[in-house]
Order: C-alpha cells, then structure tokens, then sequence
C-alpha cells in the first residue's frame, strides 16, 4: 500500500519538489493515477482549506500549497484516460469591470479546481457581455464575481442584470464575493449567494449545484 500521508502532507506544506518526488513513486508503484489525485493530492489540499478557515493557514501559504497540488496533477494528467478527472461542474469566474485585483479570486479559482469542479478564470476587469459570452461557450452552471473595490461592486449588479436581459439567468447560479461584498449586498443584487472566503465558496459551489440537481430531478 502507497502512504498517501506524507504526499499530502508535502502538499499542505507546498513543497513542489518533494510533491513530484512522492507523485513519481505512486506512478512507479502503479498507482490509480485518480486515487494519487483523490487521496493524496486533494486530500492535502482539503486539510489547507479547513485549516485556512480557521486561520491556521493564510493566503500566501495555501497559493504555495495549491501551486504544489498543481505540479502533482501534471505529472499524473499523462496516466489519466482521456477526461477521466471528474468535474462536478462548469464554474466561470472573473474579477468584474473596472477591478484589476486578482489574488482572492485566483484563490477561490484553484481551490474549486481542487475539489473537483472544471473552472474557467477570465482574469480581471471582465465586462458582463464577456461573463455570459464565457457562459455559453463552456455551459457554466456557476458564475462566481469578485470585486475588492467599493467602486465596482455595482459591476457585480450590471453582469447579473445582462444575465437577466439575455434570458440566461435561470440556467446559471451567481455567487459574488470580495472585501466589500456582503450577504445583504447579495439579496439586493439578486445573486444566489455570498461566500466570504476561498473554502466558503467552495462549499457554496456545491451545495448551489447539489440543489439544482435535486430541482432537475
């Protein structure tokens, strides 16, 4: 049995090298190359989103972790049968017009990535025709905002209400988030929710495609 314990750990502590070193023993020892993922690469990378919920961890060392987790997923990608990754779904996400800040969205972006959701990260300073231009060409079910300035959060009400204009408002969820943003911002806006940090928007995330599932059905 492969000891998926000191992989995740070299993920929590975001040591790229000793990641690949560990990734290259599992492949060698004919690991699933799902199960390095599953078990090892995101099971570290689940234990740095708890911790930085609780500020045991902080940006700077969950970017480290998140880049390591990366570095092992490329070398198992190879090994993978064609798609095999699982994508619980299509999730768009971009800093909104007029906002060049892109740390606490490029964080959300990778941690989404982690838990099994296929993201596309349009950057910043993305205009509301570009947001649903990337949903209909990627079928997102998500559309997740962020704004770090007060000046731009009514970008985040614009993008919503050209969502509404182009009819696609019911086929996608919009999570907003960001330093200014609020719950109480949201309900005005009309967004389906806010998440005030990376692991909240991942929970967010599933339980707002959880329940579109249990309405499809």
């Amino acid at each position: 049995m492969f000891d998926f314990t000191k992989l995740s750990n070299a993920v929590i502590e975001g040591d790229n090298e000793q990641v690949q070193v560990y990734v290259k023993e599992a492949i060698d020892a004919k690991v699933d190359p799902l199960t390095i993922i599953n078990e090892g690469l995101i099971g570290g990378m689940n234990v740095v989103g708890q911790r930085f919920k609780v500020n045991d961890m902080f940006v700077p060392e969950v970017l480290m972790s998140a880049r390591s987790m990366n570095a092992g997923i490329e070398l198992v990608k190879p090994f993978l049968a064609g798609g095999e990754m699982s994508n619980k779904g299509t999730v768009i996400i971009g800093t909104v017009k007029g906002d060049l800040h892109d740390i606490g969205k490029s964080l959300v972006g990778m941690m989404l990535e982690c838990s099994g959701f296929k993201v596309i990260d349009l950057g910043v300073d993305i205009s509301p025709e570009e947001f649903m231009a990337a949903i209909k060409e990627n079928d997102g079910k998500i559309l997740a905002l962020s704004a770090l300035l007060t000046t731009t959060m009514l970008s985040m009400k614009s993008t919503i209400d050209v969502c509404v204009e182009q009819g696609m408002r019911d086929k996608v969820k919009v999570i907003i988030g960001g330093a200014p943003i609020s719950q109480e911002f949201s309900d005005q806006i009309g967004a389906d929710g806010y998440a005030g940090d990376a692991a909240a928007a991942v929970e967010l995330v599933t339980k707002l495609l959880k329940d579109n599932e249990m309405v499809a059905r």
